[in-house]
């Protein structure tokens, strides 16, 4: 137990990877982050430290004194999987997150201090890889201080996680002449309908309940209109196209077919879509339960995204805990790579 692996968990938010890495052996130290909202969640499910701070200003020195490391630390990970929201593909507006790209940048400066045995690093697949963009930048850095590496764009369902998520990974050490990414499955694809179709575990429920208990099995309320759109759609699959042209139709997509994942239902016999920080919202994407007439709960949710079911979210605000768990790298990604690394 000793020589396990040691690990600060940067940008941790609710402890996705820390929970991870825990279930693969690794001794997770603590997580940092500039949400005050994660500290307690992140804490009770780990029995870490937690650490609200901005990385881009806080002290090199701070980190040692808290985590109790030391530079040049051959046993340490330093994981790095900051907010990605700016590099998505998906087209938003970017001047929100834009204060966001430079953190890894941040990051690096924190590696390059300490310079640890093994970096991971986890975010959307959109990364600019040109030299001078920050992912460019970053690996070059990698180059120049002795770290090699090995990096791709997975995507989680080939490592349990039962949702269709791709996402770029980067796996670096100093102290090994060689390094993998972890090798997926490809024939045992976990499905919506073995990760929360047990109604014994997940109870039927309507629109609007709000499960008081720590399981959180709580889906948010309909619109009156919303609520007619989902009874009109079908069961296991459907989507807007079926009522097209009707009084229910959305006024902004009348006139093209495109979007059609929103407002539509979750296939049984399928992995979920990707479950962003708005998987509550029935009109954000391919987020309706496959029969019953609601969006999914915040624990089938988490359930998608592979936490515990025994994962305790703690707020008051059904979109903190959202946020929560759509930033988090799905854990039994993460498991993967802890693995990996720990041979």
């Amino acid at each position: 137990m000793k020589k396990r692996l040691k690990a600060i968990d940067f940008f941790c938010s609710g402890g996705g990877v820390t929970c991870g890495f825990k279930q693969a052996g690794i001794n997770v130290l603590g997580g940092i982050d500039i949400d005050p909202a994660c500290k307690i969640t992140y804490e009770r499910n780990n029995h870490a430290k937690y650490l609200c701070a901005d990385v881009s200003n806080l002290e090199k020195e701070k980190v040692a004194k808290l985590f109790k490391i030391k530079k040049n630390q051959k046993d340490l990970i330093f994981v790095g999987c900051s907010p990605c929201q700016y590099y998505s593909n998906i087209k938003t507006d970017k001047r929100k997150s834009e204060k966001t790209r430079l953190l890894l940048a941040d990051f690096q400066e924190f590696v390059d201090y300490y310079r640890p045995g093994y970096v991971f690093i986890e975010n959307v697949p959109g990364l600019d890889h040109k030299p001078e963009s920050p992912l460019g930048q970053f690996k070059q850095f990698l180059r120049n201080a002795g770290y090699i590496f090995d990096d791709s764009v997975v995507n989680a369902k080939y490592y349990g996680v039962p949702q269709n998520r791709r996402r770029y990974i980067l796996l670096a050490t100093c102290v090994k002449n060689k390094i993998e990414l972890p090798k997926g499955c490809r024939t045992k694809i976990k499905t919506v309908r073995q990760t929360i179709g047990d109604y014994s575990k997940f109870k039927p429920i309507k629109n609007g309940f709000i499960d008081n208990s720590g399981f959180l099995h709580s889906a948010a309320r309909l619109s009156a209109l919303n609520l007619k759109r989902i009874q009109a759609t079908p069961h296991d699959g459907g989507g807007r196209l079926t009522w097209k042209g009707s009084s229910i139709d959305v006024q902004c997509y009348k006139n093209h077919d495109g979007h059609t994942d929103v407002y539509g239902r979750m296939y049984w016999n399928r992995p979920s879509p990707t479950i962003t920080t708005r998987f509550i919202s029935y009109s954000n994407g391919r987020y309706g339960h496959p029969e019953q007439d609601r969006a999914i709960s915040l624990r089938e949710g988490a359930a998608l995204q592979s936490f515990p079911q025994d994962y305790v979210f703690y707020s008051d605000s059904q979109g903190t805990i959202a946020k929560m768990i759509g930033n988090a790298v799905p854990p039994l990604l993460a498991k993967a790579v802890g693995e990996e690394l720990s041979k």
